[in-house]
């Protein structure tokens, strides 16, 4: 289990991940694992990157089976044991561990992530796993988040992915390629 997984899971997967991809039938294996690279690329891109503390506790939570959200009712009610206590100081308080990404946010993030990892090619890639719209995504993190692989927030919601962006715009026409120097 990567770090990334590790921070995005809520609780134990309810099915194997390729039972996933064939249930929604829509998108290859390929495409679910690029989303979630790229969601571990937006939560460092947006939040940083996890500290051993923090990693530490992901750890601990997972070895309880304790999903994020019960730790933090238990922390904001008061009943916290000594040790999860002591683990949330080290990470650096309640407030460092929430690493949410909204969908917009991860829209931009799975463009940027696309272009970083296949320049003008990415809607073309993307286009042949039948991802068409930032929608898609969506389509695929709510796969994922319905069988225990990514977590969500109560307020967020499938709608939160469309028309983030037009995929000719966004990947064919606004695209620039990078350049270290400038004239």
């Amino acid at each position: 289990m990567t770090r990334g997984d590790r921070e995005a899971m809520v609780r134990k997967p309810v099915k194997p991940f390729a039972q996933v991809v064939a249930d929604v039938g829509r998108y290859p294996e390929d495409a679910f694992h690029f989303v979630r690279e790229a969601l571990n690329f937006a939560v460092e891109k947006i939040h940083g990157p996890s500290t051993p503390q923090q990693l530490a506790l992901y750890e601990l939570l997972d070895q309880k089976s304790i999903d994020l959200h019960e730790l933090v009712e238990a922390y904001e009610l008061g009943n916290l044991s000594p040790q999860f206590a002591r683990a949330i100081e080290a990470a650096g308080g309640i407030d460092t561990l929430n690493r949410h990404v909204s969908g917009v946010e991860l829209s931009w993030a799975i463009r940027e992530y696309a272009l970083r990892r296949w320049g003008r090619l990415a809607r073309i890639v993307l286009r042949r796993w039948n991802i068409r719209e930032t929608l898609d995504f969506g389509r695929i993190v709510f796969a994922m988040v319905e069988s225990g692989y990514m977590q969500k927030q109560p307020h967020d919601s499938l709608g939160d992915f469309r028309n983030v962006f037009d995929f000719r715009e966004a990947f064919d026409e606004a695209y620039r390629i990078p350049c270290d120097t400038e004239e």
